[in-house]
């Protein structure tokens, strides 16, 4: 209800997803959005920087911030991404605390529940995977939780089959203040389209590399620019080491063209327009844990002290 009494119909607000690495917080986030923003993987740790996107219809406007994984910080990334995760709970009207699908809570959600119980804000718990168990296990799973922190609300879904997702909107919209949009109803991200095409690419090293490179890649974006009806971008995959540096280049540069085809079709879907994509591959030796470089690949190493 609004102060003069009248009933506003629209409601707006920010949600972030928190959780442990790979429980599919990217996932949910592009089925709700209807489009792929956050780039997704089976190693984890994939989303280094807070990912804005927006979700709007009659009711309201949803800002969602899908952060890095709550984890034990090895490298000073990593610090940078828990920080980023940690520092969202209070800025915040509503929290999404994505788990999988389990009666066994560990150190690492044990953790995020501590933290939890620091703020004020709402939470609804969100067991994601469900496709992958049996529907009465599912009883079992939320009264483990429930015993373990006071919910809001508890929504268990499939965030890759679209179960139960338009309840979990519901959910949502039910903790959001009355007040206007916050952007444009076309708007679906703030993030720099630069930025999206440089995530692309890293997915598709992440997925065709498997487990043959560890996680330390990152992607920068040289060149992009439109002539006529092609877009032309030139591209640099970092990694930290030089027998990496073979590995992502391929037997004859056969997996460094793998690469850049696959992210290709996503980059022309997202742009609707034809790609030239040319990758090269560069070495800089623990980028991880190097403030310049980190700062040079995007990630403010000012976040850390939690300073802008």
């Amino acid at each position: 209800m609004s102060e003069d009494g009248n009933r506003q119909s629209y409601k707006s607000g920010f949600v972030t997803l928190i959780g442990r690495p790979n429980v599919g917080k990217s996932t949910l986030m592009n089925k709700l959005i209807g489009q792929k923003i956050a780039i997704t993987s089976n190693k984890p740790q994939t989303t280094r920087n807070r990912i804005q996107t927006v979700y709007t219809c009659e009711q309201g406007q949803i800002v969602f911030l899908d952060t890095p994984g709550i984890h034990k910080a090895r490298t000073k990334l990593g610090d940078y991404m828990v920080h980023a995760a940690v520092r969202t709970l209070e800025e915040v009207d509503v929290i999404l605390w994505l788990v999988e699908p389990s009666d066994y809570i560990g150190a690492g959600d044990q953790y995020i529940i501590e933290q939890l119980k620091q703020v004020k804000t709402p939470v609804i718990l969100v067991i994601n995977k469900i496709d992958r168990v049996k529907k009465e296990a599912v009883y079992a799973f939320i009264d483990a939780y429930r015993r373990a922190f006071d919910f809001q609300e508890i929504v268990p879904l499939s965030a890759l089959k679209g179960t139960n997702t338009e309840e979990l909107v519901q959910c949502i919209f039910k903790y959001l203040p009355w007040g206007n949009a916050f952007y444009d109803e076309d708007t679906v991200t703030d993030q720099p389209m630069r930025q999206i095409v440089a995530e692309l690419i890293r997915e598709k090293a992440l997925r065709l590399l498997a487990e043959e490179i560890p996680h330390g890649i990152a992607v920068t974006i040289e060149s992009m620019k439109e002539k006529g009806k092609i877009c032309h971008i030139e591209a640099t995959i970092v990694c930290e080491r030089e027998s990496h540096k073979g590995i992502i280049i391929g037997k004859g540069g056969q997996m460094l063209k793998k690469i850049g085809s696959t992210a290709r079709t996503d980059i022309e879907n997202m742009l609707e327009m034809q790609v030239n994509l040319n990758l090269w591959v560069k070495v800089k030796k623990d980028w991880r844990d190097s403030d310049f470089l980190l700062k040079n690949f995007g990630y403010n190493p000012k976040d850390l002290t939690g300073n802008e």
